[in-house]
């Protein structure tokens, strides 16, 4: 049987029962297994995948969708991968290509590292802003933190979820009633009783991921991140959205360090939705 061309292969929707297959596919292009969050992606949104004739995937990719289901006001696009073995053949720019006409009118967004940024550009993403990843062991400095903070608890989960609407510009739900059973720790930010921020942070190999940080300024934002990182003994990593710079030199004096810049891209739109003096980190770079 001669073996059929990488064209000919058919894209499906991934599910649940192909996370094995997809955290192989991670392993294979050097990037970490990373099961917990190909969980959460897989169910919270849609995987798409070309299946290898001699065993697990070609291609991988996932879309998340945020807003009305009938026309979703934005869909995230993440962990686009191909198997080493079948790179440089176009199979990248055929995945995109579906995603693309799949979601017809629907914008899209990405975050692209510098090696992928050519292919989304040629796809017609164009690049609309920056985040910045920081890693490292939190420093903590002792001084009293100017916003109140605690864990969230089931009541606040309503709260949450429209706080987290209002700044992030469409619905969120599917992502963020997932994030107390995804997450290690969630907690609220307080004024008066009244929530005025939230962040996560849910594990990814041997750190913390601090994501999302949703919250009413720079304040409330540090606030948050050193009460997730008093939690724990793991390094932290965050994805900063560079306009946010006094986030991003207080994190750096507090022990984490720059060790990637993801370019902020978009199909279809010259911006994002929602309020981005309140948007700080995503959930992931690759549901945004």
């Amino acid at each position: 049987m001669p073996t059929p061309s990488l064209a000919s292969l058919p894209i499906r929707r991934l599910t649940l029962r192909d996370l094995t297959a997809c955290a192989d596919l991670s392993e294979d292009r050097g990037w970490p297994r990373e099961e917990h969050k190909w969980g959460l992606l897989l169910t919270a949104g849609k995987g798409y995948g070309i299946d290898d004739p001699d065993g697990g995937l070609v291609a991988a990719c996932v879309v998340t969708e945020y807003g009305p289901r009938e026309q979703p006001a934005l869909a995230a696009v993440g962990m686009v991968l191909v198997a080493e073995r079948h790179a440089r053949r176009g199979v990248g720019r055929r995945l995109m290509r579906h995603i693309v006409s799949t979601m017809g009118t629907t914008p899209l967004t990405l975050h692209a590292t510098p090696s992928g940024r050519p292919l989304y550009e040629e796809i017609g993403f164009k690049v609309i802003g920056r985040a910045e990843m920081l890693r490292g062991h939190f420093v903590p400095t002792g001084d009293r933190p100017k916003v109140a903070t605690r864990a969230a608890t089931a009541e606040d989960l309503p709260t949450v979820v429209r706080l987290d609407e209002e700044v992030f510009g469409a619905d969120r739900t599917p992502i963020v009633t997932r994030l107390p059973a995804f997450a290690d720790h969630l907690h609220v930010a307080e004024e008066d009783g009244r929530i005025i921020g939230y962040a996560a942070a849910w594990p990814n190999m041997e750190t913390h991921v601090v994501g999302p940080l949703i919250a009413r300024d720079t304040a409330t934002a540090e606030a948050l991140l050193a009460s997730l990182a008093a939690r724990t003994d793991r390094p932290l990593r965050t994805d900063i959205d560079v306009r946010h710079e006094e986030l991003l030199s207080w994190a750096k004096a507090h022990g984490l360090a720059s060790v990637a810049s993801n370019a902020v891209m978009a199909y279809g739109t010259t911006e994002l939705p929602g309020d981005r003096n309140r948007r700080f980190a995503p959930v992931t770079v690759a549901a945004t």
